[in-house]
């Protein structure tokens, strides 16, 4: 027998190793289709994901900022209301003091007139 009938030919090596690149490379070209097709289907979910989330966002936003501005104006009522109470305190004080300050003006001014009298007839 000869060597040579049993060993395979050069062109078979290299259709078989061609064949074998060709595979792989048919491989690659399948698990990037799978990854682009993959990343597409993650892609398109992450937008949807992400636009539940901002619509979610926004409701808790408007139900938080409804909350805060409900708080915010009954303590700007609140402080509305010591503030008009105080002033009102306080007018009544001053008006005390402002009378004092007018009837002691009134004494003083009678106490001068009888000192200039009694200066006169004396």
């Amino acid at each position: 027998m000869p060597i040579e009938d049993d060993a395979p030919s050069a062109e078979k090596i290299e259709n078989l190793a061609k064949k074998i690149w060709l595979a792989g490379l048919g491989a690659y070209g399948r698990s990037l289709d799978n990854v682009q097709t993959g990343y597409d289907k993650i892609s398109g979910e992450s937008l949807k994901v992400f636009e539940e989330l901002v619509s979610k966002g926004e409701a808790l936003q408007n139900e938080t900022a409804n909350e805060v501005k409900d708080k915010v104006k009954g303590k700007v009522k609140e402080g509305k209301d010591r503030f008009e109470a105080r002033a009102e305190e306080l007018k009544t004080k001053l008006s005390i003091t402002s009378g004092i300050n007018t009837k002691l003006d009134s004494l003083s001014k009678k106490i001068d007139q009888l000192s200039k009298k009694l200066t006169k007839k004396a």
